[in-house]
């Protein structure tokens, strides 16, 4: 027996768009159904945009999804495109109607996307290494995970990631690509071939880093991460202003000339009036090979150091939420785009990666931060 209509439209609800993360039938892209008497299914698929680079995927998943019904012989793809009226209806549907400044989500009354600017003072800590498995383990926790390259000048993160592929843009909303359920932007993924760099001054970033976070479709995130470039230049000052509600993640190295200056990176937030959700301590030690002894290759005590400063500085308590030893396995992972988290998560690094994870998941009840939407009445 044929399968119904009713059947074939509720296989491909299971279909999920690998960019929007949403069912194409919740999408429209859904263009026809035909069902032959001997149980061969067409189904007609609107692709968002011509050269969609994720045009394989769906085939593949609807073609899947179809087949595993009941009665059915065969199953044909035809892809067609969106029109410009579809997408401007696409649009309007994902981010509502908005005027030609596009706002912020994450700014928004009830957004309940907790955002995380991870700072260093330095370059050569790991903080992208630090963001990136944070954000894989978050992932890998269920929550729903973004990460902003906002170090536009020595972004690194689509690489430790395994993210190849270049945004999608749909009207004037740009769908950022998704690698290991994290969904990424990065400036490095609109250059040209090769490695040319950004040669670009403050008014430039600054509004590099809001179209990040406004024109790129992010969802419904429960966290978004951002990979802030070493120091406290435009880009800081830009993600204070823009995103006021970010707390900073401070990460730095045992060795007392990294402390220092990663006290002064946390320190900007005694001016903008940003949170501090604590320090990170990477490269705590060496775990010997023959006998499993702590070898301080970097020195003792930083981490510890950058939070008692930042506490006396601020006025309140900002923990160390970690030390992460030092593991050949976390380069190897960041060049070949596979989070330690992910491939070996019970390594020492990746353990501590992992618990830091989920201490910063945990959504305090508290309403200090939260944007109320609420107005003094005359």
């Amino acid at each position: 027996m044929a399968p119904t209509q009713e059947q074939v439209t509720a296989a491909l609800a299971t279909v999920i768009d690998p960019e929007i993360r949403r069912p194409i039938t919740d999408l429209d892209m859904v263009k026809s159904i035909e069902i032959a008497p001997d149980g061969a299914v067409r189904v007609g698929v609107y692709l968002t945009v011509a050269g969609c680079p994720m045009k394989d995927t769906i085939t593949r998943d609807v073609k899947t999804a179809v087949g595993k019904i009941e009665g059915v012989t065969d199953v044909g793809i035809e892809l067609d495109v969106m029109s410009t009226e579809q997408r401007k209806v696409l649009q309007t549907k994902l981010r509502g109607d908005r005027g030609p400044e596009k706002e912020i989500p994450f700014n928004q009354p009830g957004s309940l996307t907790r955002v995380f600017a991870v700072a260093s003072g330095k370059g050569g800590v790991g903080k992208s290494s630090v963001t990136v498995n944070l954000a894989a383990a978050m992932a890998a926790s269920g929550l729903k995970v973004g990460i902003v390259d906002a170090d536009i000048y020595g972004h690194s993160i689509p690489r430790m990631l395994g993210a190849a592929e270049r945004p999608t843009k749909v009207e004037d909303m740009i769908m950022p690509p998704v690698a290991h359920d994290i969904k990424v932007i990065s400036v490095g993924m609109f250059k040209p071939e090769g490695n040319t760099p950004v040669v670009w001054r403050g008014p430039m970033l600054d509004r590099a880093l809001h179209q990040f976070l406004a024109d790129v479709y992010w969802g419904d995130l429960d966290v978004l991460l951002l990979d802030l470039p070493p120091g406290t230049g435009d880009i800081a000052i830009s993600v204070a202003q823009r995103l006021p509600s970010a707390e900073l993640l401070v990460v730095t190295t045992p060795q007392m000339a990294a402390a220092e200056v990663a006290e002064r990176a946390g320190s900007i937030a005694a001016q903008t009036h940003q949170q501090i959700a604590g320090v990170i301590e990477n490269m705590a030690w060496l775990p010997c090979p023959h006998c499993d002894e702590r070898i301080a290759v970097f020195g003792e005590g930083g981490g510890q150091t950058v939070a008692d400063a930042l506490t006396r500085t601020l006025g309140s308590r900002v923990p160390l939420l970690g030390q992460v030893p030092i593991d050949m396995r976390l380069r190897e992972g960041g060049d070949e785009g596979k989070p330690l988290v992910l491939t070996e998560p019970n390594a020492p690094a990746a353990a501590e990666l992992r618990n830091i994870a989920g201490v910063l998941s945990k959504r305090s009840s508290s309403l200090k931060g939260l944007q109320l939407g609420l107005a003094p009445r005359r």
